[in-house]
């Protein structure tokens, strides 16, 4: 049975720091793709960052760029996201997902959610101004 379980949310002031982290268990893949999500009230989910389980290969949503850096730990079957310079607009529920499926070399890791078959139960983060 697949598991993503996030923690390392919280509540931060603006410029503040706070990192994420996704434990997984219950598949293995030579190369999938895990992504973090974030949803804000009245708002879509959107992909903050996405992250090739073999190569580490990254992308990231414009508006975080420089400022989070998603990463992993094959060992542990982890992914991190460490978010810095936190903004109010960052707040949201954010959630771990995992893609399912084997992704291919010249593939890219999707950034729509429908995409995603594994959800973890979602971490919330607080950004004060």
């Amino acid at each position: 049975q697949v598991q993503l379980v996030e923690s390392g949310g919280g509540s931060v002031q603006a410029g503040g720091s706070l990192r994420l982290s996704c434990a997984s268990s219950g598949f293995t893949y030579t190369d999938t793709c895990m992504a973090w999500f974030r949803q804000a009230p009245g708002k879509q989910r959107e992909a903050v960052a996405r992250i090739r389980t073999r190569t580490g290969s990254t992308m990231y949503l414009d508006f975080v760029k420089g400022r989070f850096i998603v990463s992993r730990d094959r060992d542990r079957n982890t992914v991190s996201l460490q978010m810095n310079n936190l903004q109010p607009e960052d707040s949201a529920m954010y959630y771990c997902a995992a893609l399912g499926r084997e992704i291919y070399t010249g593939s890219v890791c999707p950034a729509t959610s429908g995409s995603y078959e594994y959800w973890g139960q979602g971490t919330r983060v607080t950004v004060s101004s």
